[in-house]
């Protein structure tokens, strides 16, 4: 049932999980640039690249998050209250987009997964081509903790997509 303490609750966390991923963004960035910067091995060298890659996505996706988040939970609250109308035709079409979004971003992350598990596999034993086994590791370890943090992110947006679905009938 959608409530102002729902509302609330659903925007804080989003803020707060914004926070983990710029620090993740942050942390991975200049930890892929020390790997280039100070990386003796073609292996650092390669895990450098996903990390300052998806690093800069975290913190993009963090930061505009975070700057979202408060101006959106004032409004909906007061639409709660003044203008429920504005939740069914802004809110709902707008949480809509965000839940297909999710599934989007499951299987993306699930394919740099793959990739790089694949990357992996093929050059664990090629002492030629350390810089793509490790772009693979990297690579999936950021795209798994991605993974396991959207998953979360989209199981507290379906609750309160479900529960502003019940509201606008």
């Amino acid at each position: 049932m959608l409530s102002k303490q729902l509302i609330e609750n659903y925007f804080l966390a989003e803020k707060q999980e914004s926070l983990l991923f710029m620090i993740m963004g942050v942390a991975a960035v200049l930890a892929g640039l020390a790997l280039i910067i100070f990386g003796k091995t073609s292996f650092l060298r390669g895990a450098a690249i996903p990390l300052i890659l998806v690093g800069i996505m975290h913190l993009i996706v963090g930061i505009t998050v975070y700057r979202k988040s408060d101006g959106q939970r004032t409004d909906i609250v007061y639409a709660f209250d003044m203008d429920p109308l504005k939740l069914k035709n802004e809110e709902t079409p707008r949480m809509d987009k965000v839940m297909k979004n999710f599934v989007v971003l499951r299987y993306t992350e699930i394919a740099l997964l793959l990739a790089g598990i694949a990357l992996i596999l093929m050059f664990r034993h090629n002492d030629q081509k350390l810089f793509w086994y490790g772009f693979g590791i990297a690579l999936s370890a950021e795209a798994f903790i991605s993974l396991i943090l959207d998953f979360f992110a989209e199981k507290r947006g379906l609750e309160y997509f479900e529960a502003l679905k019940l509201f606008t009938k």
